[in-house]
């Protein structure tokens, strides 16, 4: 997937986040629609999730990931540690239906902010567990795929390895791609985390 570089502080270039762009799933070789990240701070209160979901579903917005963490406490804000939490929402759809989403979550009382962070500097990473058949004949050229992208074994075993690789979803689904023709029996993945770069808020 191509990112395009704008210009930041002091001349700096940053990525964007590319989800505008369709995208191939690496495990099951569809073509899937846009993707766009979301980030919303919320209060640490029963039911913002199936609040939060139920919006996205009324707008028939598919939910690709969720990752939810504790937040740091508002600059100025009352309220005692782990009051807020930050839900990262990877999501496909249109563009139109997205703003009324927006729009709708920070009607909700527990909702802080929400953000498109679509096409914004960010810093973004992701990380994947992938569990493989390894035998003798092709151990060799799975390391190899493993060392070029980074990836760490973190099972060894006889007939199987796990493999674990962190880094941006581009990077994840090309990682994933390369070890398709081996004997993949298991692969989870955690979800997309982002932080805006600079000062500009998360």
């Amino acid at each position: 997937m191509t990112t395009h570089p704008t210009i930041g502080h002091r001349g700096t270039q940053f990525e964007l986040d590319p989800g505008k762009s369709p995208r191939r799933n690496p495990v099951t070789d569809v073509i899937t629609a846009p993707l766009h990240t979301i980030s919303l701070l919320v209060r640490n209160k029963p039911g913002v999730l199936v609040r939060t979901a139920l919006i996205f579903s009324r707008r028939g917005y598919n939910i690709e990931s969720l990752v939810v963490s504790p937040a740091l406490s508002l600059v100025g804000a009352e309220g005692a540690p782990g009051e807020f939490s930050r839900m990262t929402i990877t999501c496909s759809g249109d563009l139109d239906s997205l703003e009324q989403i927006i729009k709708q979550l920070e009607k909700l009382i527990d909702v802080v902010h929400a953000i498109d962070h679509t096409g914004q500097a960010v810093i973004a990473s992701e990380l994947v567990l992938v569990k493989l058949k390894a035998d003798l004949k092709h151990r060799t050229e799975i390391l190899q795929v493993a060392e070029n992208y980074k990836a760490k074994v973190v099972d060894y075993g006889t007939e199987s390895l796990i493999l674990r690789c962190a880094g941006e979803s581009e990077k994840l689904d090309a990682f994933v791609m390369l070890l398709r023709p081996f004997s993949i029996t298991e692969l989870v993945r955690s979800g997309k985390i982002l932080m805006a770069r600079g000062l500009d808020e998360t």
